[in-house]
């Protein structure tokens, strides 16, 4: 979050600037941004090194629950994740028709890592950045003033449009199990004024299909973003002003990203759901 003891910038421009571009391979050396806004050459390492981190942090947590588990006396962290699974599981409940072994894996995946992907931006912002600037000076042999580290992987679109795509190849591809090709097609063409418009509905059904990966990805995006913004600008006030309004923003910031993992999980469940209830109604 913003407490933090860095001195601060003669250029708040600058250092808003610097924490929030990426270390980038294959970006401008000049901007230090992609050429195109689409480029699969480039790749943004810190994002990679932050999200696998979490990634492994989640996955030794599980294997270290579920190798001692212990039914009649279970420890914080046990009941902590069996919370968190009967929490998921009963959304599955509510919303999603008939059984799926994928859906509460999917689920519980996507709510606990975008949460601590998420959670990256209560950390101090100047302490990681800080510690790949030592590194990439002492190790390296680099520049400070050049070596950059975002450490909250969800300001980045690709992190945040790479999970909506994969939950978009899901939806694409349950509702073509689930209703077959045809069926799939005939949704395109018929919904929602009938076959007699079809290609209004068409138009408008392709364009209600695209538009889920790209609201599940721009709303993290943009909450997440903002909130990194006004923790940067939180740590432009002189060390001994920050406290207060550092802390009460930390705490709402806290419902924000458990409000964000939320929502992220539950549309994906909604759409997960639709891919199959609506085969029923055709």
């Amino acid at each position: 979050m913003s407490e933090t003891t860095a001195p601060a910038t003669a250029s708040p421009v600058e250092y808003i600037q610097h924490h929030l571009t990426n270390w980038c391979i294959g970006c401008d050396p000049e901007t230090q941004k992609p050429d195109n806004i689409i480029d699969f050459s480039v790749f943004f390492p810190d994002v990679f090194l932050v999200s696998a981190a979490i990634a492994g942090f989640v996955m030794y947590l599980a294997w270290k629950v579920g190798k001692n588990l212990n039914a009649d006396n279970p420890g914080s962290l046990q009941n902590l994740l069996e919370g968190v699974v009967e929490f998921v599981n009963q959304q599955i409940k509510d919303i999603f028709p008939g059984s799926n072994p994928v859906i509460g894996p999917l689920a519980i995946t996507i709510f606990v890592w975008v949460f601590l992907m998420n959670a990256m931006d209560l950390i101090p912002v100047d302490l990681l950045p800080w510690l790949a600037s030592l590194i990439g000076e002492y190790v390296f042999g680099a520049d400070p003033h050049h070596v950059y580290f975002k450490v909250v992987p969800p300001t980045n679109l690709d992190t945040t449009f790479a999970l909506a795509l994969s939950v978009f190849i899901l939806i694409v591809y349950y509702n073509l199990k689930v209703k077959g090709l045809f069926g799939y097609g005939k949704q395109f063409l018929t919904h929602p004024f009938g076959i007699w418009l079809a290609p209004f509905n068409l138009i408008m059904t392709t364009i209600e299909e695209l538009s889920k990966p790209v609201s599940l990805g721009l709303r993290l995006f943009g909450n997440l973003f903002a909130g990194e913004l006004i923790f940067l600008l939180i740590a432009l006030l002189p060390w001994w002003s920050q406290w207060l309004p550092g802390g009460a923003w930390a705490i709402f910031h806290i419902l924000v990203i458990t409000l964000q993992a939320f929502i992220f999980m539950l549309l994906t469940i909604v759409y997960l759901a639709l891919a199959h209830e609506e085969h029923e109604e055709h």
